[in-house]
């Protein structure tokens, strides 16, 4: 099940010796890590699952498709040497036609467990863009004619993204250096407050800042889409006001639904879709669970779908799982107190899980999402809306 035509089974750093030119780890399986997710689908629903996906353009607004190690105490080890692992084979896989990777972000430690250091983050996307260079599967897009051209060529792009813009410290000037690497995409804040404005883990929300503000504007004038998911409900909110471009939400659900900060009220929903923004649901594990669903799975997820849709219009709503290969819900521990995870979800009690079951990882996420949009009787024009449609649209306005 794969339109990606063009991968001829390359592997990251294939081109250099393993244990000689770098340090080696047993890695997760991009595919079969956990028993495939039955929605009980007919032949017919599944037939047109697979068309609508092959046939389309598939977007996933943020994912991390990289492979980790099995042994989830090697991972600070292995992200240490600055040469994480694309999951290609699994990428073959996916169904997408452009991924929105978020790199390693916060966990790029190569030279600090606080991570977020510039150096570090140059150090993980040159190293990311070298071993793409190797191959001609994967392409890295800086362009919306990139995603056509990987949809007609067989091919999967990736858009370079950082979920948070706290690397640029104080230095507007940081935002074209990181245009001229191939960042495309780039968040406020991760969860902790910086220079632009607040995260969501904080309990007094500054809004945006002045210097967010002059952020913001280099951002629209440079064409770099804007995420605020990690923000404060205020500098989110800032963040709309000030932008002349749409702005995106690329992965996030609705604090309606299951209340925590990570998720987002209305009042910042709705402002988002007044911008001409997209809302990503999220599907990384113990996010975005349900009332009705409090065990996280593609049922929870799809519970803050249908409730964004009501509230946001379809034309706002897209996917944006997060996933990865390897121990998600493992990781999560392991960078808790970087990465704010504890703060970020507080709220209701929930049974946790080992994984999130139908969105466990970026090979399995979009069948599993627009089979479960056949099942429940929605439009072929809908769901190529919800799939990549509505990316595209805020992508031309925004690029």
């Amino acid at each position: 099940m794969s339109k990606a035509t063009q991968y001829t089974g390359y592997r990251s750093y294939s081109y250099l010796t393993p244990g000689v030119d770098y340090e080696t780890f047993e890695l997760s399986d991009e595919l079969d890590r956990v028993p495939e997710y039955d929605q009980g689908l007919d032949a017919e629903q599944l037939a047109r699952t697979r068309r609508l996906v092959e046939d389309n353009i598939v977007v996933s607004l943020h994912d991390h498709p990289q492979v980790f190690p099995r042994d989830v105490g090697k991972i600070r080890e292995y992200i240490r040497t600055g040469r994480e692992h694309t999951g290609y084979a699994g990428l073959a896989r996916s169904g997408m036609t452009a991924v929105f990777d978020n790199l390693m972000d916060g966990t790029a430690c190569v030279t600090s467990k606080c991570g977020w250091k510039w150096d570090d983050v140059l150090y993980d996307i040159g190293m990311r863009l070298c071993d793409l260079a190797h191959q001609d599967f994967v392409r890295v897009v800086y362009g919306l004619d990139d995603i056509q051209a990987a949809h007609e060529n067989g091919q999967v792009g990736l858009v370079l993204c950082l979920e948070a813009s706290t690397p640029i410290e104080n230095e507007v000037d940081r935002i074209d250096i990181l245009y001229g690497f191939g960042v495309r995409q780039m968040g406020i804040a991760y969860s902790e407050s910086n220079t632009l404005g607040s995260g969501l883990k904080e309990k007094r929300d500054g809004g945006l800042t002045v210097f967010g503000r002059r952020a913001v504007e280099r951002m629209n004038k440079l064409g770099m889409a804007i995420d605020v998911s990690h923000s404060g409900d205020q500098t989110c909110l800032d963040v709309f006001e000030v932008s002349e471009k749409p702005v995106l939400i690329t992965h996030a659900g609705a604090r309606a639904i299951w209340p925590t900060p990570r998720m987002m009220p209305d009042d910042v929903l709705k402002a988002c879709a007044q911008s001409g923004g997209v809302l990503g649901i999220e599907a990384a594990p113990h996010t975005s669970l349900s009332k009705e669903h409090p065990r996280h799975s593609l049922e929870s997820v799809m519970d803050h779908f249908t409730y964004c849709v009501d509230l946001m219009g379809i034309e706002h709503v897209a996917f944006g799982p997060d996933t990865l290969y390897g121990d998600h819900v493992g990781l999560h521990k392991l960078f808790a107190s970087n990465l704010g995870v504890h703060d970020a979800h507080a709220g209701p009690d929930y049974e946790e899980v080992p994984y999130v079951a139908g969105l466990e990882n970026p090979t399995e996420c979009f069948f599993n999402i627009v089979g479960w949009l056949v099942k429940h009787g929605y439009s072929d024009e809908e769901i190529k809306l919800v799939i990549g449609g509505n990316v595209v649209r805020a992508l031309e306005q925004i690029w």
